[in-house]
């Protein structure tokens, strides 16, 4: 996975668009649980994120009660399309301006048969339901105006800045919210997203579900995409891109099937030097006749992953030996904790990230 989000480092900028087609993809899933709630998108400019778009223009069909968007003016596009405010002069056309929308009912204000963005710029101005405001502050999310905002809403939906993930979810989980939003694959690997996965209170998106991680982006065409890897029509691709969601549905629970066996196989899976696991290389390597602890790769939880089949133990970054105990110096590779193997060579291997599972039920005969 090398065409990570850390490939939004390396390009420096934190504009990242998502594809509506990738929103509406995910969002299917999740019909019944959007009725009568109040959903937040608050990372981008209300009326060109395409999480927005989607929303509004879903408004009746999810059954929402409200949808809450909010702009920063830290955005490249911020305020490009949306004209409604009233300007003192020309010259302040110009500058961006952080706002609000809020929709409270869907209404074909054109009597055109449906309702759509063109109803909502046209209600904006007319319908006292659905209002847009200026902010006091810049729009960040992290800002006190927003953070009460964040309190009246039931689901956060939207694609946060890559390079404040961390600190976007801890602010999440702190107000207890639902959430639908994209990051990183590696991000399972930090300790309060760990946690939630652990508990079975947060899951990795349908999207993926045994499928190849990554999407497609827009950019704004001022980014510097040099160090990029894979283009197409303008997009670039992220490898490691995918869906993290506190709300459950049944794919959550489909039972995984395996077809390989440990006993008469024993070479293949091998024992970590510093922890009393076996190494599991792919999730589809997973014996059907092991039940004592495995190693699986973070990408084990897109595979199908099934928490009425698993336990989930820990991870390597926990449960780990200090490789200084097992062997000398200079047979293993320095690092943090993880877990090691030993190679041909008679060195020790560092894995990446390892999740340890074990099998719940009983052994079969």
């Amino acid at each position: 996975m090398a065409e990570t989000l850390n490939k939004a480092k390396e390009i420096k900028n934190d504009e990242f668009y998502t594809q509506l087609a990738d929103i509406e993809t995910e969002m299917r899933h999740y019909k019944e649980q959007f009725r009568d709630k109040v959903v937040l998108c608050n990372c981008d400019d209300p009326y060109e994120s395409n999480f927005f778009k989607y929303f509004a223009m879903n408004f009746n069909f999810l059954g929402l009660k409200k949808l809450i968007a909010t702009c920063y003016i830290g955005s490249p596009i911020a305020n490009k399309q949306l004209s409604l405010f009233d300007y003192e002069d020309e010259a302040d056309k110009t500058t961006k301006i952080s706002h609000m929308i809020i929709i409270n009912e869907g209404i074909d204000e054109n009597n055109d048969g449906a309702f759509d963005l063109q109803d909502i710029v046209i209600s904006l101005t007319r319908n006292k339901n659905n209002t847009l405001s200026r902010l006091n502050g810049d729009g960040d999310f992290r800002s006190a105006e927003c953070i009460e905002l964040l309190k009246q809403v039931d689901i956060v939906a939207t694609n946060p800045p890559f390079s404040l993930f961390r600190e976007y979810v801890a602010q999440l989980i702190e107000h207890r919210k639902d959430f639908i939003i994209i990051g990183n694959v590696n991000a399972i690997t930090y300790k309060n997203i760990f946690q939630l996965i652990k508990e079975n209170k947060l899951w990795l998106g349908n999207t993926h579900r045994n499928r190849g991680l990554g999407m497609f982006f827009d950019i704004p065409k001022s980014v510097n995409t040099e160090t990029a890897t894979r283009l197409k029509d303008g997009k670039i691709f992220i490898g490691g891109a995918v869906w993290f969601t506190t709300l459950d549905t049944p794919v959550n629970h489909q039972e995984m099937t395996f077809y390989r066996t440990y006993k008469g196989h024993e070479l293949d899976y091998p024992f970590y030097a510093n922890y009393n696991a076996i190494e599991i290389s792919k999730a589809k390597n997973i014996p059907d006749d092991y039940f004592e602890e495995m190693g699986v790769p973070i990408t084990f939880l897109n595979s199908g992953y099934n928490s009425e089949q698993f336990e989930i133990i820990g991870c390597s970054r926990e449960l780990g030996k200090p490789m200084s105990e097992i062997a000398p110096k200079g047979t293993y590779a320095e690092g943090g904790i993880r877990f090691y193997i030993k190679n041909l060579d008679g060195k020790y291997e560092r894995l990446y990230d390892r999740i340890v599972i074990k099998r719940k039920g009983e052994r079969k005969l």
